[in-house]
């Protein structure tokens, strides 16, 4: 017989309880200041996307190396990651959540005022900070507040924000640069984490901690092989994705010959698709992980590899771009569940293994996505992505069946 029961923060939580049918007023204000939270941060995570290109024309940098801000925000969150738990301690974890909320509006403001690149790896390295801090904490903060046979359907509306921003960061934000410049589109999400920082205070009680963590229970877990593969299967698909979405928009531009607005359509259509494949993945991934992970690397790797051969041509882009997007939205639900296989009785543990796996795939796929595009062309990355894709799906195949 199958265990249901898991371990968050010190207590027993059975996941075959009946969920509440009903949440009061307080508690939903509560969970949707996480979801807001949540869409601040990502939007902030995800704008780079769309502010590629002047971005770099406005600093005096090449593509390439403005890429890199989506590596420090990565580098800087993958040691957080791994810290977070253990540098917060005792604190209230409502003033942990508004104090990063807090670094997010400074952050923002900071990239937005650069004069120069180091002071864009600043905000961003801070940008970093708060996105992995506030997902550590994000699952146990959610539990405590809709009561723990609730968790799933409140992270739901957490992932929301997410889901959100995936669609409107990068098209909003290539829109509003092309109108006031790429400063007052990196200043936008400020004002969304001002939103967010706001309904936090309002909204959330005191959050006494109830737990502190050590390394030490995070590290024992990366003996399990099968955490090894989970992490490998982020490590290879997200670093593949990486490499060559955070160059998409100069691919259009270069190859599609497309201007701004039909370039924020088409990363529209990415959001959309993501939002729908999040949903796709959750089915799929509780129907068979070795076949979600199997076909979310198919998909990824298929669009990657015919943009490089037919993406001149602007429908098949757009409809290719598209489906990266469905690949992309499935991966979230599909990779983290994947990895939570071999750590069924230490689901933090492998929670903060898995923002590490994430946070550390985005710093090496920015980092050689930029050294290939500066180097070989708007197309290279995108091959990139399709080879790691395609490994990906190599070691689902390979990995053990439930």
């Amino acid at each position: 017989m199958t265990d249901t029961t898991s371990q968050l923060d010190g207590t027993a939580i059975d996941l075959d309880s009946t969920v509440p049918s009903s949440w009061s007023p307080t508690t939903w204000f509560a969970v949707i200041s996480m979801a807001a939270t949540s869409f601040a941060l990502v939007s902030a995570e995800f704008l780079p996307a769309g502010l590629l290109t002047p971005m770099a024309r406005d600093l005096g940098i090449s593509e390439g190396t403005a890429g890199q801000v989506v590596t420090a925000t990565a580098s800087v969150g993958a040691v957080t990651a791994l810290l977070s738990n253990v540098l917060i301690g005792k604190l209230n974890r409502k003033t942990v959540l508004v104090g990063l909320s807090a670094l997010a509006i400074g952050s923002n403001l900071v990239a937005a005022l650069a004069t120069d690149f180091w002071l864009l790896l600043l905000g961003r390295a801070g940008l970093g900070i708060a996105l992995s801090g506030f997902w550590a904490l994000s699952v146990a903060v959610v539990a405590r507040l809709v009561g723990a046979n609730a968790t799933g359907r409140g992270m739901a509306i957490v992932t929301l924000g997410v889901s959100l921003a995936t669609i409107a960061a990068p098209s909003m934000g290539a829109l509003i640069s092309d109108w006031l410049g790429w400063r007052a589109a990196t200043a936008m999400t400020a004002g969304f984490a001002v939103i967010a920082m706001l309904l936090q205070i309002l909204s959330l009680p005191t959050l006494p901690a109830n737990a502190s963590n050590s390394l030490s229970d995070v590290f024992r877990l990366t003996k399990r092989r099968t955490v090894q593969v989970g992490m490998l299967a982020i490590l290879l698909l997200m670093t593949g994705h990486f490499a060559g979405s955070v160059y998409v928009r100069p691919f259009l531009e270069q190859v599609t010959l497309l201007g701004t607005g039909p370039i924020a359509l088409a990363l529209l259509g990415f959001g959309i698709a993501a939002v729908i494949g999040n949903v796709a993945g959750g089915r799929l991934a509780d129907a068979n992980i070795r076949s979600a992970l199997a076909v979310t690397g198919a998909l990824m790797a298929f669009a990657a590899l015919a943009l490089v051969l037919w993406g001149a041509y602007s429908g098949i882009a757009f409809a290719l771009v598209t489906v990266w997007g469905f690949a992309f939205g499935m991966a979230p639900v599909v990779l983290p569940t994947n990895l939570s296989r071999g750590a069924a009785d230490a689901l933090e543990a492998a929670g903060s293994l898995m923002v590490v796996s994430f946070q550390v795939a985005i710093s090496i796929g920015a980092l050689f996505g930029g050294y290939v595009v500066d180097h070989y062309g708007a197309s290279a990355p995108l091959t990139l992505t399709a080879v790691l894709a395609l490994s990906t799906i190599v070691l689902a195949l390979l990995q053990p069946r439930n």
